[in-house]
């Protein structure tokens, strides 16, 4: 545990200095761009605005995939995110919007350990994850159209993805309806790391370390009338490769063990809907349902709910709700349970029967003039939530956001 505090708090001090150093320079930069008054010269991109998210975030529970189901799961991670967007106009009237991402995470796992129980397990026990990003938008306000790139790196010990893709948003004549399509490659590489035990086991050598992701979304959204909104997204995913983990075990009813094995193609299905209704001037009624299916025969439900409350113009305070089921997979079985004759086995509880239940808090504040005495920062969010699954699995999750414009 004492290794485990040192890990956040480095993380936090370094998430912050960055942040502070970044600020600086940016801010210096944004200020010095002129202002040009005449309507069609070249200008320079200019700062929007400054994002910065972080949260911590723990969890325990006792059916560890790395010892086959059984074993602790307790895990804590730092994550934080900055976020830059540059803007600039061109002479056709469009906006060309660039956003500049740095992600850093830094997890402590006990499961992870167990890879290979007589040392420390350099492959996940303690790690960090950095994914930078960048997308660039082109938006046309008269045609009422916009077009972006996507590009996306991130790397961890065993782990390294990239990925690229496209946006394009389409309005209609009044602005009242809206519809959007993106798609998203990513193409991962493991370093495969297998249990101590079953290295040199022929039956468990793995000869593909790549795992490939497509993913397209779709999302139509309108304004129904001046109190509700409505949008309507469906998220389409395939997937081919290594789908399993190298080194999570199996415990076979006959004693055996061996490595994670699942079917080498996943396609997914999940279609949601989201309700927004404004309950007078002080509540809004936020609401979201996901139904989901996969070819592993996996089927999951989901509803959430917020209530923002304005307490005052400037400040809000809401509760947040969210209910989530699912079914197995046909592959999994708990400790000791598959039998040895199975093509695809895991004893992964993430792919397991569960429902789950997350409540939480949500404070917001803005201000044009500045907050804690800081003239940039006009919008703070801090959220609390505690996460609880009938796996025997709960968390707590604290997230700080501050927007800088």
């Amino acid at each position: 545990m004492a290794e485990e505090q040192e890990v956040v708090v480095d993380v936090i001090k370094l998430s912050l200095a960055g942040l502070a150093n970044l600020l600086s320079v940016i801010f210096v930069y944004g200020q010095n761009v002129k202002p040009d008054s005449i309507p069609y010269e070249s200008r320079r991109l200019k700062l929007e605005e400054v994002n910065f998210v972080s949260s911590y975030y723990t969890q325990n529970g006792n059916h560890s995939a790395v010892t086959g189901g059984i074993g602790s799961e307790l895990l804590s991670d730092v994550s934080s995110i900055l976020e830059v967007r540059l803007i600039k106009p061109d002479n056709k009237n469009r906006l060309h919007l660039a956003s500049l991402q740095l992600g850093v995470d830094a997890y402590t796992s006990a499961s992870s350990d167990k890879i290979d129980p007589a040392t420390v397990s350099s492959a996940s026990k303690s790690d960090k994850r950095i994914y930078p990003s960048v997308t660039y938008l082109i938006k046309n306000n008269i045609k009422r159209r916009s077009l972006g790139i996507i590009g996306y790196f991130s790397t961890e010990y065993d782990y390294t993805s990239f990925s690229g893709g496209v946006n394009f948003t389409k309005a209609s004549e009044d602005n009242n309806k809206e519809f959007t399509f993106k798609f998203q490659a990513f193409f991962d590489k493991w370093l495969i790391i297998l249990p101590i035990e079953l290295r040199y086991n022929p039956e468990d050598q793995i000869n593909n370390s790549n795992r490939n992701s497509y993913n397209a979304s779709f999302i139509y959204s309108a304004i129904i009338n001046k109190r509700t909104n409505f949008a309507l997204i469906t998220d389409l995913a395939l997937q081919n490769g290594l789908l399993s983990t190298p080194f999570h075990r199996v415990y076979f009813s006959n004693d055996e063990v061996r490595v994670e094995k699942l079917p080498d193609t996943r396609f997914k299905v999940p279609i949601g809907a989201r309700l927004n209704y404004f309950l007078g001037d002080r509540i809004v009624l936020r609401t979201f349902y996901r139904f989901y299916y996969d070819t592993w025969n996996l089927w999951a439900n989901t509803f959430s709910i917020e209530a923002p409350v304005k307490i005052t113009p400037f400040l809000s305070l809401g509760p947040v709700y969210r209910f989530y089921t699912q079914t197995g997979i046909d592959y999994f079985a708990p400790f000791k349970v598959h039998s040895p004759s199975d093509e695809f086995y895991t004893s992964d509880y993430d792919l397991s029967k569960f429902d789950s239940h997350l409540i939480g808090l949500n404070f917001r504040k803005i201000s044009a003039e500045g907050i804690l005495g800081i003239k940039k920062l006009n919008v703070l969010e801090m959220r609390y939530s505690y996460y609880y699954r009938t796996t025997n699995l709960s968390a707590h999750t604290i997230a700080l956001s501050l927007k800088f414009k």
